[in-house]
């Protein structure tokens, strides 16, 4: 394993730190609110940041994607890349890739998934790789901005719909962090099949090459469970690396607390309970940021990624909750003030580990794969 960014992913990453820094101040986020930075996500799409990702794979995604979290950023940018770009990238058809990819990339097209798969989704299917959907799900992140969504049906097979659409109905839902949330009504909404008829073509031949793997069985019938599983992991991996960046924001805020603000003549860091509790901090930080970078890196060299996103989820759900906690409790009184910077932290930090699950229900999912056939 080699996590060592290239030169094109290092470049996209200083890039993004730079327009993330200029414009994901603080003063900007408060005035935001629970809406989208409508300047920022157009700064970013300008600079060709979503677009850079289809050459530096979910390990550049990654990459930026940390760089958003240090600053809770609010953009759709790890929902529509994972959820739209990379899904329609590796899983669509040729002709959906022609038609999507250029909307996605310079941000005409915002999208976002209905993930994990609910039960209720039902999918009526028509000629033509069309269908008609109906179900609900609850909470779909940046839902409010999404041109598009993916939704998987109950049996895991995916489908864009148009967020405009008949039959599509979009409820506020707010949520810890402000991510533009929305509960999705669907009625007989017309969607297309992600990869046509069949399933996904198996055409794409980016970065960790896509070959359709027990998406078809010979017979006619797909089950959608290979390009399902696949989104997936890339979204765990994604919502990960989100979460090591707001982690690492959350410590640097209680570094520079601690070491600037003094207690009887001493910086609060010279404390040895400031500096153990900083420590492990650090190093749950850095236990979601190496997993996550596995997970990414081994997407994009086509291995089974599928464990380690699970695992990556599980570090940034267990431990994310954790160093926020750490940061909020370093910064003392101050850190209970829900207008300062830290606060935002705690909030994102929170929403993180919600959306990716449970500890428990993750690491039953690890176990569950893990002893399959041929996984041990």
């Amino acid at each position: 394993m080699d996590f060592t960014p290239t030169e094109e992913q290092t470049a996209a990453q200083g890039l993004a730190a730079r327009i993330f820094g200029d414009l994901a101040t603080h003063e900007r986020l408060a005035a935001a609110g629970t809406g989208t930075d409508a300047e920022l996500w157009k700064a970013l799409c300008a600079a060709g940041l979503p677009g850079a990702v289809e050459e530096t794979g979910l390990l550049g995604l990654v990459l930026l994607l940390e760089e958003q979290g240090r600053t809770t950023a609010q953009v759709p940018f790890a929902a529509s890349c994972v959820y739209g770009l990379l899904a329609v990238a590796r899983h669509g058809t040729d002709e959906q890739r022609a038609r999507l990819l250029p909307g996605l990339r310079a941000g005409g097209h915002v999208a976002t998934g209905a993930f994990p798969a609910h039960a209720g989704v039902r999918a009526e299917e028509r000629p033509g790789a069309a269908g008609r959907l109906t179900g609900v799900v609850p909470v779909v992140p940046w839902l409010r901005d999404a041109t598009h969504v993916l939704v998987p049906d109950a049996r895991r097979a995916l489908w864009l719909v148009r967020t405009d659409g008949p039959g599509v109905r979009r409820d506020p839902v707010e949520t810890t962090a402000p991510w533009a949330a929305g509960r999705l009504g669907l009625d007989g909404a017309p969607g297309e099949r992600l990869g046509g008829e069949g399933g996904p073509s198996g055409a794409y031949d980016g970065p960790g090459a896509y070959d359709g793997p027990g998406a078809y069985d010979g017979s006619g019938a797909y089950d959608g469970s290979g390009a399902y599983a696949d989104v997936l992991a890339a979204a765990r991996t994604a919502f990960a690396a989100l979460q090591a960046g707001v982690c690492a924001g959350s410590l640097a805020r209680a570094v520079d607390h601690t070491t600037t603000r003094e207690q009887f003549g001493r910086p609060l860091s010279a404390n040895q309970g400031v500096l153990l509790r900083a420590a492990d901090a650090h190093m749950d930080t850095e236990a979601i940021r190496v997993t996550t970078y596995e997970a990414a890196w081994r997407r994009d060299e086509g291995l089974d990624a599928a464990p380690h996103a699970l695992t990556a989820a599980w570090w940034a759900c267990e431990a994310g909750t954790r160093v926020v906690h750490a940061g909020q409790h370093l910064h003392g009184g101050v850190g209970a003030d829900v207008e300062h910077p830290v606060h935002r932290h705690f909030l994102w930090g929170r929403q993180l580990a919600a959306y990716l699950g449970s500890g428990a229900q993750l690491l039953e999912e690890l176990g569950e794969l893990l002893t399959k056939e041929g996984q041990v």
